[in-house]
């Protein structure tokens, strides 16, 4: 797509989306406690909107239906999977309302839009052999014959990976855990979730005492200075945030996965996160646990995992039903 031509009537129209975003953004956040990592994708989407719009000789507060149905076409040529369509389409209908019952449009163009079809495809799940095995390569890790600072790296990415199995975290949620959920007692942690809701999440004793190890190695290289005053964050980084970024542990667990001899493309945070969900439930987990571990505020969203319920009530049947031999 053609950048828009710099006359003052774009520039003005552009101006004046950036404005009614960043109302929309503030709404979400105040209202809706929508987070950072939310905010940031909406803010992405209705930018390219808005680019598209300029282009076109629109705005947000001028454009029609047929004009949103250009841009959802304009995504098609640009190769967006249909699951991103859905996401801009989405991003467009929840402007449109807003804008709607702020009065600043007395219609909604958005309205009478149908996104492309998509099947609700299954996560990604790792077996609990695999996951066994990335547990037992990085624990063999913290073992070898290292410099200190790659010990420490070392015991930092086996935590990161038992706590994350143990919890089902978001990646989010873990990387900014604070260094009080190391405890030595601790039995649960809370944790801040989507929308800054609180929900309480069971420790295993693995992940108990994978933290207690990193923690012991992180004091032993802190420098002195930094001891005096109490570190907030369980996984502390020099970067703006305080804290270990998504990206930095979803690039060290590839090489983890790579080093214990699976396809670096079928790991992620989010993968591990799957595991735990199904690997739970095809042990007889309720799907309401699930659901209250997983910090889902909807049951339909873990309901992705009843393929999991199903298969293990195929498999129920078929070996405890006293007339399944005869079937």
């Amino acid at each position: 797509m053609p950048a828009a031509a710099k006359n003052p009537a774009k520039t003005l129209a552009k101006s004046s989306d950036a404005r009614l975003t960043a109302l929309f953004l503030d709404m979400l956040a105040a209202e809706q406690g929508a987070g950072a990592n939310t905010l940031d994708a909406y803010r992405r989407d209705l930018t390219d909107f808005s680019d598209y719009l300029a282009h076109a000789g629109a705005d947000f507060t001028s454009a029609d239906t047929e004009t949103l149905r250009g841009y959802l076409a304009d995504l098609d040529v640009r190769g967006f999977k249909s699951t991103s369509v859905a996401r801009r389409l989405s991003a467009m209908r929840h402007l449109y309302r807003f804008l709607l019952n702020e009065r600043v449009r007395t219609d909604d163009p958005a309205a009478i839009l149908s996104g492309p079809k998509r099947g609700r495809g299954l996560p990604k799940v790792l077996s609990i052999a695999d996951v066994d095995r990335m547990l037992t390569r990085a624990k063999e890790l913290t073992q070898t014959d290292v410099s200190p600072a790659q010990r420490l790296r070392a015991l930092r990415l086996y935590c990161l990976l038992e706590v994350l199995y143990a919890t089902g975290l978001r990646v989010s949620e873990l990387v900014s855990l604070p260094v009080s959920a190391a405890r030595r007692d601790a039995r649960m942690i809370v944790v801040r979730g989507k929308g800054n809701k609180e929900r309480l999440v069971p420790l295993n004793d693995a992940s108990r005492q994978a933290m207690a190890d990193y923690l012991a190695a992180l004091e032993v290289m802190q420098p002195k200075a930094k001891k005096a005053a109490p570190a907030k964050w369980l996984f502390p980084s020099s970067g703006e945030s305080g804290h270990l970024t998504r990206q930095h542990f979803a690039r060290d667990l590839k090489e983890l996965a790579s080093a214990s001899g699976l396809a670096p493309r079928l790991v992620s945070p989010h993968v591990l996160r799957h595991a735990f969900a199904s690997h739970l439930l095809h042990n007889g987990a309720d799907l309401r646990i699930v659901q209250t571990l997983l910090g889902h505020t909807d049951i339909s969203t873990t309901q992705i995992y009843t393929h999991v319920v199903e298969e293990r009530l195929k498999s129920l049947v078929r070996d405890l039903h006293p007339l399944a031999e005869k079937s």
